[in-house]
């Protein structure tokens, strides 16, 4: 029987010292998917073929192909998001030189290291999370493709660069948290491809919600030491953007669990008094 501390020991050795991601370097142009150009062409192309594929009238792609790629697509990111989250706890505890940095990131942080490669994955697995929208377009679900849905999916892509662009505190926090409901989201998704109906799809959205009142809370301690260590954190000026795109969020998802589940409730109580009559 394997010993379970060797295996841990090679778990670290893989996720955080293993010496691609302990040498990555954040080097734009020169990493792969970097340059600004890029971010800005990939935007572009994902707007306009969302607005140009959703208004073509072609049928839905049949459902014995569709839910196939449904479902492979939602267990890879699932798998993803696990391995993200999993990943970055693990660079946080085992090698980041001070606790305090997953809030504040020294002045002049260089985006090297484990937790910048961690972030780097992430962000290029915001791509991958673009194959969504085509998904919901194939399913000619258009009521399912709101503001929310494509706002969230091309902003997030500009969050994630900045988080490895300016080196911005509080990113580590953020990733896990995102990839951890990611890991619900997903696993939802990849169940419900398969016929499978899990009961805590309003848990989802809960759980998003969560995740920006909390990045507000933690917020709050990252501009304490901001302000009174002297010298500042790292990517405050990322940190706006994303305190300002998690808001918005905040707003729209709010607004989102109150219409969708008080149009639910009001359908249970038409449904009761109809039983009722």
């Amino acid at each position: 029987m394997e010993n379970p501390i060797l295996s841990f020991f090679q778990l670290q050795h893989w996720l955080v010292y293993h010496p691609t991601i302990l040498n990555f370097s954040w080097n734009p142009p020169h990493t792969p998917f970097s340059s600004l150009p890029f971010l800005s062409l990939s935007l572009f192309t994902y707007l306009s073929l969302t607005l140009f594929l959703s208004h073509l009238p072609f049928p839905p792609l049949p459902s014995p192909l569709l839910k196939p790629l449904t479902a492979l697509h939602s267990l890879s990111l699932f798998l993803l998001s696990l391995l993200m989250s999993l990943s970055t706890l693990l660079s946080i505890f085992y090698h980041t030189p001070h606790f305090h940095h997953i809030i504040c990131l020294p002045p002049n942080t260089k985006p090297n290291g484990p937790l910048f490669f961690w972030a780097y994955i992430f962000y290029l697995s915001k791509f991958l999370e673009l194959i969504d929208t085509l998904l919901i377009i194939l399913s000619r679900s258009i009521r399912r493709l709101s503001f929310l849905h494509v706002y969230h999916h091309a902003t997030v892509l500009i969050m994630s660069y900045l988080w490895l662009q300016t080196s911005q505190s509080l990113f580590p926090i953020a990733l896990v948290t995102n990839a951890s409901v990611h890991v619900i989201m997903y696993g939802y998704y990849f169940l419900s491809a398969l016929g499978v109906r899990p009961r805590w799809k309003r848990v989802v959205t809960d759980c998003q919600i969560v995740q920006f009142v909390f990045s507000f809370g933690v917020s709050v301690v990252m501009l304490y030491y901001h302000f009174s260590s002297g010298e500042g954190c790292s990517g405050i000026w990322g940190w706006c953007f994303n305190a300002v795109f998690n808001a918005s969020l905040l707003a729209l998802f709010v607004d989102f669990h109150l219409k969708s589940y008080a149009q639910r409730n009001k359908i249970k109580v038409a449904t009761t008094v109809k039983k009722a009559d």
